[in-house]
């Protein structure tokens, strides 16, 4: 007796799922001028009070570079005759799921091309679009490097027109000493007269200034 309840109860719980079928949707989505819309998302949609079909509603396929759509959903026979809206771009199509066509097709699919109202943006929008695009990224990008430099104390002073002091390479110590303390360096640390420490700083800037033209 168990085992008949067993059975039984499998039975009712199969039973939904075996009258539940593949129900796929083809067609070409295209423009009012006739050209496809690509790489654009057809999904299904649900009028307010269309309760059985909100079981359905966002499901969605992608269209190719040709307009080519497939939507698939697992359709019950009693769903038979039941409306759905296909929408695209903004735009809502009807369709009836038709379960008897469905089966009776020879690849298993039926068919619903959507033609819009609208026309695709021109290309002068499209460049106009891109150009937006583009300066934002630029703005971001100089207000992000800007952000950073101004993080830093050395930033700041150079945002407000600070730039530090050129550093020279001591001509007898090969060490980095800064521009202006150069002769007070050679002075002080190897003992040269100040006229000959001058002179040798001369020299190091102007050989500087050969390399830099």
């Amino acid at each position: 007796m168990r085992r008949v309840l067993l059975v039984l109860l499998f039975a009712v719980i199969l039973l939904p799922l075996a009258s539940a079928e593949t129900y796929r949707i083809s067609g070409k989505a295209t423009y009012a001028d006739g050209s496809a819309v690509t790489l654009d998302y057809v999904s299904v949609q649900c009028e307010q009070s269309n309760f059985d079909c909100y079981k359905y509603r966002d499901t969605s396929a992608l269209t190719d570079v040709y307009g080519d759509f497939t939507i698939v959903i697992d359709a019950e026979a009693k769903e038979d005759g039941l409306e759905i809206q296909l929408a695209v771009r903004g735009e809502s199509f009807t369709h009836s799921i038709d379960i008897s066509k469905h089966q009776n097709s020879t690849d298993g699919k039926v068919y619903q091309d959507l033609q819009l109202t609208q026309n695709p943006a021109s290309g002068v929008f499209m460049g106009f679009g891109c150009c937006i695009v583009l300066f934002v990224l630029v703005f971001v990008s100089v207000l992000l490097r800007t952000g950073r430099r101004l993080s830093t104390a050395r930033g700041r002073m150079e945002f407000v027109g600070y730039r530090p002091a050129r550093q020279l390479e001591c001509p007898k110590c090969k060490s980095l000493i800064v521009q202006h303390e150069l002769i007070k360096h050679l002075i002080v640390d190897h003992d040269m007269e100040a006229v000959a420490a001058g002179q040798l700083t001369g020299k190091v800037m102007r050989r500087l200034w050969s390399e830099e033209e």
